[in-house]
């Protein structure tokens, strides 16, 4: 099992002069102590115009940065959105971040989620797919010949050399955004890793992963000349402490990522609200105040608690055979200082049980191989989109959109 560590780069109101400065400082500083401790994985998202959710709209200069302050952790694009960007820039960008970081970048594809983000770039819900698809087929010729042309409906780039090309050949490994289960079985079928952003049960990764892989393995349509990349990737809430209820305190900015998450997910098309009318920390505290069970429940579902607790829950994980783990530990107002304390420990007591496991590498051969079948299971009991978060936001978002 692999593990990533996964950034918004979130920052709830209210906000203060040098607040961001600190925030992409502090992010920095976490990526290097997750390099030192041999985490194997830092994502970072893409996102335009969301305010407190995402204040991360250049990840490929954020990814830059920690190239040149790590030295072994795989920096991942996660994701890249082609619908909002041009695809020769695209390739140029993920090639350059291979350059600077000795060629450990992950190339994650994605195509936005809301109106708010692509209506500004001319895109829309109704043909992102067909764009996001069209660049796929743009891009990737890109980084192995000297001379490429594309003539499609969304793209029109005359023959032309995309330099510099990347470290990794033929590209770095692909992935692909997966936020539900059409997604993640969509993944696999194109031959993409799938990012499962997403917060599941085991019961529900088990399902996932049988799912994706039945997808990867019997029913691969590529999109375009590749190499695919067999892996399946979640998303967990995460906090590590010495005490469970020290974890459980230190943890509130995890539900505050899938509060607005909902929030904003169930209004149409994932509208947002027009800037600066909604104080989404403001809301989120007075969801807490109304449902407090529901925040404990949320809290109890993901990686939080101390190390002997979170091991427990990992054991069931790696039952699932999920290739990498993406623990969410920069989230809300999590401090700084707990979420390196956080990585500390868990990489210390935690972490090196799982990370070198020749049983699932075997398991993995052998679905690869054909020497393993797995069962089709029905994925319809583990389809919702925001897991266990109890909370009925759809009315309140609707009328902020």
């Amino acid at each position: 099992m692999k593990f990533g560590i996964f950034y918004e780069l979130q920052l709830p109101r209210p906000w203060n002069d040098g607040d961001e400065l600190r925030l992409y400082q502090n992010a920095l500083t976490q990526l290097e102590t997750a390099d030192r401790l041999a985490y194997d994985y830092a994502w970072v998202v893409e996102h335009h115009f969301l305010e407190e959710y995402s204040h991360s709209p250049a990840p490929e200069s954020f990814l830059a940065a920690a190239s040149q302050r790590t030295k072994n952790i795989r920096l991942g694009h996660g994701i890249f959105q082609l619908t909002t960007n041009h695809p020769a820039r695209v390739a140029e960008r993920v090639a350059v971040l291979d350059l600077l970081s000795n060629g450990r970048c992950e190339f994650g594809m994605g195509e936005s989620a809301s109106i708010t983000e692509l209506t500004p770039f001319g895109r829309d819900m109704e043909t992102k797919r067909e764009v996001f698809e069209e660049a796929v087929q743009a891009i990737f010729p890109m980084f192995t010949k000297v001379g490429t042309e594309h003539h499609g409906k969304y793209f029109d780039i005359p023959l032309r050399n995309v330099v510099p090309k990347p470290v990794q050949k033929p590209h770095p490994p692909l992935w692909m955004a997966c936020s539900q289960l059409p997604t993640i079985e969509r993944a696999g079928q194109n031959g993409f890793g799938a990012l499962g952003f997403q917060f599941v049960s085991a019961e529900a990764a088990h399902a996932w992963v049988h799912a994706y892989y039945n997808a990867i393995t019997k029913r691969l349509n590529k999109l375009a000349d590749y190499e695919i990349n067999p892996n399946m990737a979640l998303v967990s809430f995460f906090m590590c402490a010495k005490t469970d209820e020290e974890a459980r305190k230190r943890a509130d900015g995890a539900t505050f990522f899938q509060f607005a998450l909902r929030y904003y997910g169930q209004a149409l098309n994932r509208q947002r609200p027009a800037p600066g009318t909604v104080n989404m920390w403001d809301e989120y505290n007075k969801w807490k105040r109304d449902n407090p069970e529901a925040q404990e429940a949320a809290l109890r579902g993901g990686l939080i608690g101390s190390p002997e607790t979170i091991a427990k829950k990992l054991r069931r994980f790696r039952a699932s055979h999920i290739d990498q783990v993406i623990l969410l530990n920069q989230a809300g107002k999590n401090t700084h200082e707990h979420i390196c304390e956080s990585l500390e420990l868990f990489g210390k007591e935690v972490m090196p049980e799982f990370q070198h496991d020749p049983e699932h590498d075997a398991w993995k051969k052998g679905v690869l191989d054909g020497s393993i079948q797995l069962e089709e299971i029905d994925t319809q009991a583990f389809s919702d989109r925001y897991g266990k978060l109890a909370v009925n936001v759809g009315s309140k978002a609707a009328a902020a959109g």
